[in-house]
C-alpha cells in the first residue's frame, strides 16, 4: 500500500462543466455552468491540487483560457491544465494564465521535436498526457487512433526527462467501471517516474484498489464523474485514501 492523491477535474467546453463518454464529444454530460465555483468548493472539500482539461482547445473548435484564467485566480492550490496544448506559445499562454503545470498531449505523437524542447525549457512544469485504446495512442481529444505503441511512447518521454506521465484508457474513461489497473501497473512498470491514473472511477473502492494494486509511482488519481454524480464523496474520499 501506498500514498495516493485525489485530484479533482473539471473538463471545459463551452465555459461549462461537462464529462464525455471516453472522449466521445456527442455524448457528453453537463453539469455546471459556474467552473470557478466548482473549483473553489472541491478546494473547499479538502482538493490539493485541480486538473483541468479545455476540451474545446483538444477538439480544435475553440478555447476556454477565460475559465482556465478564472479558476487559477479563484483557487490556492496548484492547477494542472491540458487540452489542445500544441506549441511553445499555448504553452506559456496557459502558464501565464496561473497553471502551475502544462499537460502534453498529442504534440508527443505529432510534433516530438517540439515536445521535447518545451520539456527542456519549462522542465518539471510539463506533464505528457498519454491516452490509450490497449497499446495504440489516441490523440486529438481522443479522436484519432495512432500505429504509435503506448509502450514506447512511455519510454520516450521518460528519457525526454518528463517528470510525470498522466495515463488514461480510453476504454475506461467516463464509464464508472474502475480503473484498469492492470494496464496502469503495466505502464508504471515501464519507468520509474510518477504517474497519475485518470478514467474510471465510480466509488471509493475503485480508489483503494488503484492503491493497493499497482506500483508505488502511482501516486496520484483524477476523479471527474463520480465527483459530480455523488458516487464519491471527495471529503470521505480523501479520508479514506489517508
Amino acid at each position: 500500500m501506498h500514498a495516493l492523491r485525489l485530484i479533482p477535474a473539471i473538463d471545459l467546453r463551452g465555459g461549462r462543466c461537462v464529462r464525455l463518454e471516453r472522449g466521445d464529444p456527442g455524448r457528453e454530460t453537463a453539469y455546471d455552468d459556474d467552473p470557478v465555483a466548482r473549483a473553489r468548493a472541491f478546494v473547499a472539500a479538502g482538493a490539493t491540487a485541480l486538473h483541468v482539461v479545455d476540451l474545446d482547445g483538444a477538439f480544435g473548435s475553440g478555447e476556454n483560457h477565460f475559465a482556465l484564467a478564472a479558476i487559477c485566480a479563484a483557487v490556492d492550490v496548484p492547477v494542472q491544465t491540458g487540452g489542445g496544448v500544441r506549441s511553445r506559445d499555448d504553452v506559456r499562454m496557459r502558464l501565464k494564465s496561473g497553471a502551475a503545470s502544462v499537460v502534453l498531449g498529442s504534440v508527443l505523437v505529432d510534433d516530438p521535436e517540439t515536445a521535447r524542447f518545451i520539456v527542456a525549457d519549462y522542465g518539471d512544469r510539463i506533464v505528457a498526457g498519454i491516452d490509450a485504446r490497449g497499446d495504440r495512442v489516441a490523440i486529438r481529444g481522443w479522436q484519432h487512433e495512432t500505429p504509435t505503441s503506448r509502450d514506447d511512447l512511455v519510454r520516450h518521454v521518460a528519457d525526454w526527462g518528463i517528470g510525470r506521465i498522466v495515463f488514461t484508457e480510453i476504454a475506461n474513461d467516463g464509464m464508472g467501471t474502475g480503473y484498469d489497473v492492470g494496464a496502469l501497473a503495466h505502464v508504471a512498470s515501464l519507468v520509474k517516474i510518477p504517474i497519475t491514473a485518470s478514467g474510471g472511477a465510480k466509488t471509493i473502492a475503485d480508489l483503494i484498489e488503484l492503491r493497493d494494486f499497482t506500483p508505488a509511482n502511482v501516486d496520484a488519481a483524477i476523479v471527474g464523474r463520480a465527483l459530480y454524480e455523488g458516487t464519491i464523496d471527495l471529503t470521505e474520499a480523501l479520508t479514506a485514501l489517508a
